[in-house]
Protein backbone atom coordinates (compact mmCIF):
# COMPACT_ATOMS: atom_id res chain seq x y z
CA UNK A 1 0.00 0.00 0.00
CA UNK A 2 0.88 3.45 -0.67
CA UNK A 3 0.78 5.89 2.69
CA UNK A 4 0.87 9.34 3.36
CA UNK A 5 1.92 9.77 7.30
CA UNK A 6 1.09 13.11 8.58
CA UNK A 7 1.39 14.54 12.33
CA UNK A 8 2.07 17.85 14.07
CA UNK A 9 5.22 19.19 14.37
CA UNK A 10 6.99 17.75 17.56
CA UNK A 11 6.01 13.84 17.20
CA UNK A 12 9.58 12.87 15.68
CA UNK A 13 7.64 11.05 12.39
CA UNK A 14 10.89 10.47 10.61
CA UNK A 15 12.66 8.28 13.50
CA UNK A 16 9.13 6.23 13.74
CA UNK A 17 8.65 5.57 10.65
CA UNK A 18 12.30 4.21 9.74
CA UNK A 19 11.54 2.25 13.02
CA UNK A 20 8.33 1.14 10.78
CA UNK A 21 10.68 0.46 7.66
CA UNK A 22 13.10 -1.87 9.68
CA UNK A 23 10.22 -3.98 10.86
CA UNK A 24 9.17 -4.37 7.74
CA UNK A 25 12.90 -5.67 6.37
CA UNK A 26 12.67 -8.05 9.35
CA UNK A 27 9.33 -9.53 7.58
CA UNK A 28 10.89 -9.60 4.08
CA UNK A 29 8.72 -6.61 2.73
CA UNK A 30 10.84 -3.04 1.51
CA UNK A 31 8.78 0.19 2.25
CA UNK A 32 10.64 3.01 1.42
CA UNK A 33 10.09 6.31 3.38
CA UNK A 34 9.93 9.52 1.84
CA UNK A 35 10.66 13.02 4.34
CA UNK A 36 9.08 15.68 2.47
CA UNK A 37 10.87 17.69 4.73
CA UNK A 38 14.67 16.44 4.32
CA UNK A 39 13.60 17.24 0.87
CA UNK A 40 13.10 20.47 0.80
CA UNK A 41 16.11 21.33 2.97
CA UNK A 42 18.22 19.72 0.11
CA UNK A 43 16.60 21.24 -2.76
CA UNK A 44 17.40 24.90 -0.13
CA UNK A 45 21.08 24.12 0.89
CA UNK A 46 21.23 27.61 2.24
CA UNK A 47 18.86 27.43 4.64
CA UNK A 48 19.93 26.47 8.01
CA UNK A 49 18.39 23.45 10.05
CA UNK A 50 15.33 24.37 11.68
CA UNK A 51 14.83 27.38 9.79
CA UNK A 52 12.79 25.82 6.91
CA UNK A 53 9.51 27.33 8.26
CA UNK A 54 10.77 30.85 8.49
CA UNK A 55 11.02 31.31 5.11
CA UNK A 56 8.56 32.99 2.89
CA UNK A 57 5.51 31.46 1.95
CA UNK A 58 5.83 31.47 -1.40
CA UNK A 59 9.20 29.86 -1.49
CA UNK A 60 7.81 27.36 0.90
CA UNK A 61 5.58 26.43 -1.62
CA UNK A 62 7.92 26.00 -3.99
CA UNK A 63 10.60 23.98 -2.33
CA UNK A 64 7.45 21.64 -0.85
CA UNK A 65 5.65 20.89 -4.99
CA UNK A 66 9.55 20.12 -6.09
CA UNK A 67 10.25 17.72 -3.52
CA UNK A 68 6.84 15.89 -4.53
CA UNK A 69 7.64 16.07 -8.07
CA UNK A 70 10.72 14.22 -7.14
CA UNK A 71 8.76 11.94 -4.74
CA UNK A 72 6.00 11.23 -7.62
CA UNK A 73 8.41 10.12 -9.96
CA UNK A 74 10.89 7.91 -7.81
CA UNK A 75 7.84 6.28 -6.04
CA UNK A 76 6.24 5.38 -9.40
CA UNK A 77 6.91 1.64 -9.30
CA UNK A 78 6.62 1.17 -5.53
CA UNK A 79 3.94 -1.15 -4.13
CA UNK A 80 4.75 0.22 -0.53
CA UNK A 81 5.55 3.08 0.44
CA UNK A 82 5.68 6.10 3.05
CA UNK A 83 5.42 9.75 2.33
CA UNK A 84 6.39 11.52 5.72
CA UNK A 85 5.15 14.98 5.50
CA UNK A 86 2.54 17.32 7.56
CA UNK A 87 -1.01 18.36 6.18
CA UNK A 88 -1.18 21.78 7.47
CA UNK A 89 1.59 23.92 9.66
CA UNK A 90 0.80 26.85 12.17
CA UNK A 91 4.20 29.10 12.31
CA UNK A 92 5.00 32.29 11.94
CA UNK A 93 2.64 32.93 8.78
CA UNK A 94 -0.59 31.14 10.70
CA UNK A 95 -2.19 28.30 9.68
CA UNK A 96 -1.45 27.36 6.27
CA UNK A 97 -1.69 23.97 4.11
CA UNK A 98 1.04 21.66 3.44
CA UNK A 99 0.01 20.05 0.27
CA UNK A 100 -1.23 20.47 -3.07
CA UNK A 101 -4.25 18.39 -4.32
CA UNK A 102 -2.78 17.94 -8.21
CA UNK A 103 0.03 16.27 -7.43
CA UNK A 104 -1.41 13.94 -4.24
CA UNK A 105 -3.67 13.04 -6.54
CA UNK A 106 -0.45 11.97 -9.00
CA UNK A 107 1.01 10.44 -6.38
CA UNK A 108 -2.49 8.31 -5.69
CA UNK A 109 -1.59 7.12 -2.26
CA UNK A 110 -4.38 4.15 -0.87
CA UNK A 111 -3.69 5.14 2.57
CA UNK A 112 -3.99 8.95 4.34
CA UNK A 113 -2.39 7.96 8.05
CA UNK A 114 -2.66 11.10 10.93
CA UNK A 115 0.05 9.90 13.71
CA UNK A 116 -1.12 11.09 16.91
CA UNK A 117 0.36 11.02 20.69
CA UNK A 118 -0.19 12.29 24.27
CA UNK A 119 -0.15 16.05 24.14
CA UNK A 120 1.96 16.55 27.15
CA UNK A 121 4.92 14.77 25.14
CA UNK A 122 4.36 16.25 21.92
CA UNK A 123 4.76 19.28 23.84
CA UNK A 124 7.71 18.78 25.33
CA UNK A 125 9.54 17.43 22.52
CA UNK A 126 8.23 20.63 20.28
CA UNK A 127 10.13 22.83 23.09
CA UNK A 128 12.73 20.39 23.10
CA UNK A 129 13.17 20.65 18.95
CA UNK A 130 12.15 24.08 18.02
CA UNK A 131 12.66 28.25 19.21
CA UNK A 132 9.28 28.56 20.03
CA UNK A 133 6.41 29.47 22.86
CA UNK A 134 3.79 27.24 22.30
CA UNK A 135 0.53 26.19 24.77
CA UNK A 136 -0.69 22.59 25.42
CA UNK A 137 -4.20 24.52 24.07
CA UNK A 138 -2.24 25.23 20.36
CA UNK A 139 -0.80 21.95 20.34
CA UNK A 140 -4.33 20.32 20.96
CA UNK A 141 -5.76 22.87 18.23
CA UNK A 142 -3.11 21.56 15.74
CA UNK A 143 -3.50 17.97 16.08
CA UNK A 144 -7.27 18.77 15.52
CA UNK A 145 -6.50 20.93 12.23
CA UNK A 146 -3.95 18.01 10.93
CA UNK A 147 -6.54 15.26 11.70
CA UNK A 148 -9.27 17.15 9.46
CA UNK A 149 -7.28 17.95 6.87
CA UNK A 150 -5.97 14.33 6.96
CA UNK A 151 -9.42 13.47 6.81
CA UNK A 152 -9.88 15.62 3.66
CA UNK A 153 -7.17 14.63 1.42
CA UNK A 154 -8.39 11.27 1.84
CA UNK A 155 -11.47 12.55 0.94
CA UNK A 156 -10.29 14.05 -2.46
CA UNK A 157 -8.86 10.62 -3.33
CA UNK A 158 -11.38 8.09 -4.20
CA UNK A 159 -10.80 4.70 -2.89
CA UNK A 160 -8.42 6.04 -0.33
CA UNK A 161 -8.92 5.09 3.01
CA UNK A 162 -7.80 7.42 6.40
CA UNK A 163 -6.92 6.08 9.51
CA UNK A 164 -6.03 7.69 12.81
CA UNK A 165 -2.70 5.41 14.19
CA UNK A 166 -1.36 6.37 17.79
CA UNK A 167 2.32 6.43 18.38
CA UNK A 168 1.63 4.53 22.13
CA UNK A 169 3.43 3.71 24.90
CA UNK A 170 1.32 0.51 25.58
CA UNK A 171 2.72 -1.74 22.33
CA UNK A 172 4.87 -1.42 19.38
CA UNK A 173 2.39 0.72 17.55
CA UNK A 174 5.50 0.19 14.37
CA UNK A 175 3.95 -3.46 14.15
CA UNK A 176 0.34 -2.20 13.34
CA UNK A 177 1.64 0.41 10.76
CA UNK A 178 3.28 -1.91 9.05
CA UNK A 179 0.13 -4.36 8.79
CA UNK A 180 -1.84 -1.39 7.45
CA UNK A 181 0.71 -1.07 4.73
CA UNK A 182 1.48 -4.67 4.07
CA UNK A 183 -1.23 -7.02 5.38
CA UNK A 184 -4.26 -5.27 4.64
CA UNK A 185 -6.07 -8.45 4.54
CA UNK A 186 -5.65 -8.42 8.17
CA UNK A 187 -8.89 -7.77 10.33
CA UNK A 188 -8.90 -4.30 12.75
CA UNK A 189 -10.11 -4.53 15.79
CA UNK A 190 -11.14 -1.70 18.56
CA UNK A 191 -9.99 -2.98 21.77
CA UNK A 192 -12.60 -1.45 24.15
CA UNK A 193 -11.93 -1.69 28.28
CA UNK A 194 -12.21 0.98 31.80
CA UNK A 195 -9.44 3.00 32.14
CA UNK A 196 -9.44 5.89 34.22
CA UNK A 197 -11.23 4.65 37.30
CA UNK A 198 -8.73 1.42 37.09
CA UNK A 199 -5.31 2.91 36.89
CA UNK A 200 -4.92 2.33 40.15
CA UNK A 201 -5.87 -1.40 40.68
CA UNK A 202 -2.34 -3.66 39.43
CA UNK A 203 -4.67 -6.78 39.63
CA UNK A 204 -7.09 -5.39 36.65
CA UNK A 205 -4.89 -3.42 34.64
CA UNK A 206 -2.67 -6.59 34.32
CA UNK A 207 -5.81 -8.49 33.29
CA UNK A 208 -6.32 -5.97 30.87
CA UNK A 209 -2.97 -5.20 29.76
CA UNK A 210 -3.29 -9.40 28.87
CA UNK A 211 -6.22 -8.96 27.09
CA UNK A 212 -4.56 -5.85 24.84
CA UNK A 213 -1.83 -8.00 24.40
CA UNK A 214 -3.68 -10.92 22.83
CA UNK A 215 -5.73 -9.22 20.28
CA UNK A 216 -2.75 -7.12 19.14
CA UNK A 217 -1.01 -10.79 18.10
CA UNK A 218 -3.42 -11.32 16.22
CA UNK A 219 -5.21 -8.46 14.32
CA UNK A 220 -4.77 -4.68 13.75
CA UNK A 221 -6.01 -3.01 16.76
CA UNK A 222 -6.14 0.80 17.26
CA UNK A 223 -5.67 0.55 20.90
CA UNK A 224 -7.60 3.77 23.08
CA UNK A 225 -5.16 3.65 25.82
CA UNK A 226 -2.25 4.35 23.30
CA UNK A 227 -2.88 8.30 23.64
CA UNK A 228 -4.87 8.91 26.85
CA UNK A 229 -4.50 11.98 28.26
CA UNK A 230 -7.69 11.83 31.34
CA UNK A 231 -4.62 10.71 33.48
CA UNK A 232 -2.98 14.19 33.02
CA UNK A 233 -5.92 16.16 33.53
CA UNK A 234 -7.00 13.88 36.61
CA UNK A 235 -3.34 14.54 38.10
CA UNK A 236 -4.07 18.25 37.36
CA UNK A 237 -7.00 18.42 39.17
CA UNK A 238 -5.40 16.36 42.20
CA UNK A 239 -2.59 19.01 41.85
CA UNK A 240 -4.85 21.96 41.91
CA UNK A 241 -6.85 20.36 44.91
CA UNK A 242 -3.87 20.36 46.54
CA UNK A 243 -2.91 23.55 45.72
CA UNK A 244 0.08 22.86 43.67
CA UNK A 245 0.89 25.24 41.03
CA UNK A 246 3.12 22.36 38.90
CA UNK A 247 3.21 18.58 39.31
CA UNK A 248 5.07 15.53 37.73
CA UNK A 249 3.20 13.21 34.97
CA UNK A 250 4.55 10.28 33.90
CA UNK A 251 2.07 9.07 31.04
CA UNK A 252 0.34 5.28 31.29
CA UNK A 253 2.69 2.24 29.60
CA UNK A 254 1.91 -1.41 29.79
CA UNK A 255 1.48 -2.54 33.25
CA UNK A 256 0.24 0.82 34.49
CA UNK A 257 2.99 4.42 34.77
CA UNK A 258 5.64 4.68 32.89
CA UNK A 259 8.54 3.89 35.90
CA UNK A 260 11.15 3.66 33.74
CA UNK A 261 10.88 7.78 32.25
CA UNK A 262 11.27 10.82 33.42
CA UNK A 263 8.34 12.90 34.63
CA UNK A 264 7.19 15.52 32.92
CA UNK A 265 7.13 18.94 34.86
CA UNK A 266 3.50 20.55 34.20
CA UNK A 267 1.88 23.39 35.16
CA UNK A 268 -1.53 22.41 36.76
CA UNK A 269 -3.21 25.71 35.53
CA UNK A 270 -2.33 25.33 31.87
CA UNK A 271 -3.49 21.23 31.72
CA UNK A 272 -6.75 23.07 33.68
CA UNK A 273 -7.05 25.08 30.87
CA UNK A 274 -7.69 22.51 28.09
CA UNK A 275 -9.94 20.16 29.86
CA UNK A 276 -12.69 20.74 27.67
CA UNK A 277 -10.19 19.93 24.60
CA UNK A 278 -9.19 16.70 26.13
CA UNK A 279 -12.45 15.68 27.06
CA UNK A 280 -13.60 16.80 23.57
CA UNK A 281 -11.01 15.50 21.50
CA UNK A 282 -11.06 11.66 22.99
CA UNK A 283 -14.99 11.51 22.37
CA UNK A 284 -14.24 12.54 18.96
CA UNK A 285 -10.98 10.43 18.75
CA UNK A 286 -12.30 6.95 20.37
CA UNK A 287 -15.34 6.98 17.45
CA UNK A 288 -13.17 7.81 14.81
CA UNK A 289 -10.96 4.81 16.09
CA UNK A 290 -14.06 2.58 16.39
CA UNK A 291 -15.22 4.08 12.91
CA UNK A 292 -11.74 2.85 11.00
CA UNK A 293 -12.50 -0.82 12.61
CA UNK A 294 -14.10 -3.57 11.56
CA UNK A 295 -14.95 -4.62 14.89
CA UNK A 296 -15.03 -3.98 18.72
CA UNK A 297 -13.73 -6.42 21.13
CA UNK A 298 -14.21 -5.35 24.99
CA UNK A 299 -13.29 -6.55 28.16
CA UNK A 300 -15.34 -5.90 31.06
CA UNK A 301 -13.32 -6.82 34.49
CA UNK A 302 -14.80 -7.89 37.82
CA UNK A 303 -13.62 -5.14 40.43
CA UNK A 304 -14.83 -4.99 44.33
CA UNK A 305 -16.68 -1.62 45.39
CA UNK A 306 -15.43 0.12 48.64
CA UNK A 307 -17.80 -1.59 50.42
CA UNK A 308 -16.80 -4.95 49.11
CA UNK A 309 -19.10 -5.70 47.24
CA UNK A 310 -18.61 -7.22 43.88
CA UNK A 311 -19.39 -5.72 40.43
CA UNK A 312 -18.92 -5.46 36.94
CA UNK A 313 -15.94 -2.70 35.76
CA UNK A 314 -18.17 -1.46 32.78
CA UNK A 315 -17.25 1.97 33.15
CA UNK A 316 -19.44 4.57 30.79
CA UNK A 317 -16.73 4.96 28.00
CA UNK A 318 -17.34 1.69 27.46
CA UNK A 319 -20.90 1.35 26.91
CA UNK A 320 -20.68 4.36 25.11
CA UNK A 321 -18.48 3.01 23.19
CA UNK A 322 -20.66 -0.72 22.63
CA UNK A 323 -23.69 1.41 21.55
CA UNK A 324 -21.63 3.82 19.08
CA UNK A 325 -20.49 0.27 17.52
CA UNK A 326 -23.50 -1.27 17.20
CA UNK A 327 -25.37 1.35 15.88
CA UNK A 328 -22.48 1.50 12.66
CA UNK A 329 -22.64 -1.52 12.01
CA UNK A 330 -20.06 -3.01 13.60
CA UNK A 331 -19.46 -7.02 15.22
CA UNK A 332 -19.59 -6.51 18.89
CA UNK A 333 -17.89 -8.77 21.02
CA UNK A 334 -17.53 -8.54 25.01
CA UNK A 335 -15.47 -10.69 27.39
CA UNK A 336 -17.44 -10.67 30.20
CA UNK A 337 -15.76 -11.44 33.67
CA UNK A 338 -17.97 -10.68 36.16
CA UNK A 339 -19.76 -13.78 38.10
CA UNK A 340 -22.95 -11.56 37.67
CA UNK A 341 -24.63 -11.85 34.47
CA UNK A 342 -24.79 -8.83 31.87
CA UNK A 343 -28.27 -7.08 31.35
CA UNK A 344 -29.91 -6.98 27.82
CA UNK A 345 -28.56 -3.46 26.91
CA UNK A 346 -24.81 -5.51 26.79
CA UNK A 347 -26.52 -9.12 25.03
CA UNK A 348 -29.37 -7.93 22.66
CA UNK A 349 -26.45 -5.00 21.49
CA UNK A 350 -23.26 -7.86 21.02
CA UNK A 351 -22.36 -10.26 18.77
CA UNK A 352 -21.56 -12.64 21.29
CA UNK A 353 -20.51 -12.62 24.57
CA UNK A 354 -17.77 -14.41 25.80
CA UNK A 355 -16.77 -15.35 29.33
CA UNK A 356 -12.77 -15.21 28.64
CA UNK A 357 -10.23 -13.81 26.28
CA UNK A 358 -9.33 -17.32 25.63
CA UNK A 359 -12.85 -18.11 24.97
CA UNK A 360 -12.95 -15.15 22.59
CA UNK A 361 -9.62 -16.05 20.83
CA UNK A 362 -10.48 -19.60 20.06
CA UNK A 363 -14.04 -18.56 18.74
CA UNK A 364 -12.09 -16.16 16.42
CA UNK A 365 -9.72 -18.54 15.07
CA UNK A 366 -12.23 -20.78 13.96
CA UNK A 367 -14.36 -18.25 12.11
CA UNK A 368 -11.49 -17.37 10.48
CA UNK A 369 -10.75 -14.25 11.67
CA UNK A 370 -7.06 -14.53 12.16
CA UNK A 371 -4.42 -13.87 8.88
CA UNK A 372 -2.33 -16.73 8.09
CA UNK A 373 0.63 -17.23 10.37
CA UNK A 374 3.13 -16.03 7.88
CA UNK A 375 0.83 -12.48 7.54
CA UNK A 376 1.10 -11.99 10.95
CA UNK A 377 3.96 -9.66 10.73
CA UNK A 378 6.01 -10.55 14.33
Amino acid sequence: MRAIVTGQVGMEKKSYLDSVARFAGTQGDSVPIYNVGNMMYDEAPDVRPGRILDLPISRLHSLRRAAFKDIIAESSDEPNMIVNTHATFRWRHGLFSAFDFDQIAKLNPDLFICLVDNIEVVHQRLHAEHDIDATLKDCMVWREEEILATEIMSQAIPGSKFYIVSRGRFASTERTMFRLLCRPEMKKVYPSFPMSHVVDMPDVMAEIDAFRMELAEHFVTFDPGDVDEKLLLDRALEAAREGKDFFDHKPLQLGGLDKGAEPIRMRTREVLDIAGDIDGQIYMRDFKLIDQADMIVSYVPELKSESGKIIPGLSSGVERELQHAWEHAKEVYVVWKPSKPPSPFITETATKVFTSTEEALTYFEEKGMFAERNLFGQ
